[in-house]
Order: C-alpha cells, then sequence, then structure tokens
C-alpha cells in the first residue's frame, strides 16, 4: 500500500515579488529538485502550525502573514501526498538554508524553466495566475467588445477569455488578432473556438468548453507549455480530465444562481470548496460572482473568481 502524507508548502515572496526556492537533498524522494519549502505535518498538528514550525526549522524565519494558495492531491507510483499550499506575503527574519539546502529566488515566470517535483506543476500556475479572469459578454459589436477589452487591461486586468458566441467566426478572428496586437505584455487573451483558428493565433491561450474537453480525453495537450490551456468544468469527472490534459486552470460553475442560467442548479459554496479541494489544477469560481467573493473564493481554495457582468469595465 502506497504511503500517505500531509504536506504543508510555503510560496515565500520577497519586496521585489520573487519566489524563494529550496533544493531537496540527493537522498530524499524526487531528490535534486527545486521545490517551494515546507514539510510534513505531525500527527493531529493543525496544517497552519505545520506550515510555521516547518518554515522556522528549515529557513530560520517566522511566518506572520500567510494565505491559502492552492491545495494539491497528488498520486507519485509509491506516494499519496495532500499539499496544501499557502502563500506567504511577510515574515520576521532573513532567509537562510538552516539544513544547508541551496536556495534560490526566483520571478514568477522563471519557475516555469526551473527543475521541481510533477506535483508542484499547479503551484507555479497558482503562482503565475491572477486573482479574477474577466469573461467577455456576448455582444455582437466588435467595437464595443474591443474597448471593453482594452479599457478591462488597461485597468489592471491580466486574464481575459474572448468569448462572443454571437460574433460571426470572420469577425471573431479579426477581432482576436486585432486584440493580440494592443493589448499590454500584462495581460493573456484566451480563445473560444475550434483548435484550426486558435493554434495559429500565437501567443493567446485556448478555453475549451466541456464538449472540447470531452472529446480530447486521452490526448497529448493541444497547447504548447508557454502558452495558457484553460476549460470548462462543472463536476469530479471533468476536473479530473482538465487535469489528465495538462490543463493550466480550469473554471468551476456555476457556484452561485445566475440570471443568464436561472434553470442551471448552483453547486453552493460548500460543494464547490470539496471540489477544489479534490482537484489537481487551479480553478476560478464561476457564476454570480463579484470582486466582492474573491476573498471568500481563496479561503475555499479557488485561485480566485471568473465573472462577465462581475468585471466588465463597461456598462452592458
Amino acid at each position: 500500500m502506497s504511503k500517505r502524507i500531509h504536506v504543508a508548502v510555503a510560496v515565500i515572496e520577497n519586496a521585489h515579488g520573487e519566489i524563494l526556492l529550496t533544493q531537496r537533498a540527493s537522498d530524499k524522494h524526487q531528490g535534486g529538485l527545486w521545490e517551494f519549502p515546507g514539510g510534513k505535518c505531525e500527527t493531529d498538528e493543525a496544517i497552519t502550525a505545520a506550515l510555521i514550525r516547518e518554515i522556522r526549522e528549515e529557513l530560520a524565519i517566522e511566518i506572520t502573514a500567510a494565505t491559502p494558495l492552492i491545495s494539491i492531491p497528488y498520486t507519485y507510483p509509491d506516494l499519496h501526498v495532500l499539499l496544501d499550499v499557502f502563500r506567504v506575503t511577510a515574515f520576521n527574519g532573513q532567509p537562510l538554508g538552516a539544513e544547508g539546502q541551496p536556495m534560490q529566488w526566483v520571478t514568477p515566470s522563471q519557475l516555469s524553466s526551473i527543475p521541481l517535483p510533477a506535483a508542484n506543476r499547479p503551484i507555479v500556475r497558482a503562482v503565475q495566475l491572477p486573482d479574477r479572469y474577466l469573461i467577455t459578454p456576448n455582444l455582437s459589436d466588435s467595437e464595443q467588445l474591443y474597448q471593453g477589452v482594452m479599457a478591462a487591461a488597461t485597468q489592471g486586468m491580466h486574464l481575459i477569455q474572448l468569448r462572443a458566441p454571437t460574433l460571426q467566426r470572420k469577425s471573431y478572428l479579426q477581432l482576436a488578432e486585432r486584440l493580440l496586437a494592443d493589448l499590454p505584455d500584462s495581460a493573456t487573451l484566451l480563445l473560444k473556438g475550434e483548435a484550426a483558428d486558435v493554434l495559429p493565433l500565437v501567443p493567446a491561450g485556448w478555453h475549451l468548453t466541456a464538449a472540447q474537453l470531452s472529446a480530447l480525453a486521452g490526448q497529448p495537450r493541444p497547447l504548447p507549455a508557454e502558452r495558457w490551456l484553460a476549460t470548462s468544468c462543472h463536476n469530479p469527472a471533468e476536473l479530473e480530465l482538465a487535469s489528465a490534459l495538462n490543463c493550466d486552470f480550469a473554471t468551476l460553475s456555476p457556484v452561485l444562481a445566475t440570471a443568464t442560467h436561472p434553470n442551471t442548479p448552483a453547486l453552493g459554496w460548500e460543494q464547490a470548496q470539496q471540489l477544489t479541494l479534490n482537484a489537481q489544477l487551479p480553478l476560478y469560481f464561476l457564476g454570480g460572482m463579484t470582486p466582492e467573493d474573491i476573498g471568500q473564493a481563496s479561503q475555499l481554495g479557488a485561485q480566485g473568481i471568473a465573472a462577465i457582468r462581475g468585471l466588465w469595465p463597461i456598462t452592458i
């Protein structure tokens, strides 16, 4: 029977937004790889207490501010691991390798090119993703969509899905090309549609429908690692497919009742939390969300919220 362990993990940020990594000893499981610091939770020990203790022992610092980032259940051939990951934004002291382990500070973008344990991949994505994901409203005016997306990016929106089901295909692709040329580097655009349309539009990401996700089951990831791949999920089976396809994140919906889908039963906060705890990738709660819900979504393990009306910068 495989061993089961519960691990507290710290994503420690400095004042420059850099992330602290330590290197695993060569005689440990996954030895030689870099990792986010942390360690095993003792029997009957609270996970936050384990986090504080492990970081004190490993790095000789005292955590003073930490918030949940993501929980990841992961199965190696010989090991079942539950990683409870916290974002640490304040601490007392200067980190040092109290156990002699090498350390390095890296930017979030550099994390993608550093050898980390396989279970850490969702943590990297969670570090790199913002806490809100804008989905454009169903407008038939390309210029109105363009102005809204550009306004959102100017106001600090970093992750935007171009969803415009009433636009004709040609108009949608022209709009996508225009936005990709004009959006600032800080904004990432994800497109909807078929692979033949999305793949040539570098560097856009692709947001799959649940039906597309199902159709891709068992196939390799359809986008290179440097382009974001997301999907819509509504149940445990779809979340498993998303993880198997190596999606970078997913939306989980509907968490709350929405005016656009009044006959679709809402998951509710409790069920959404349970699905999130069992997922292996970052999730955005979708359905009835507003910026005021980001804190609660984060406390329940979500990356943040996805929304249309709640995040669109122009009155519809």
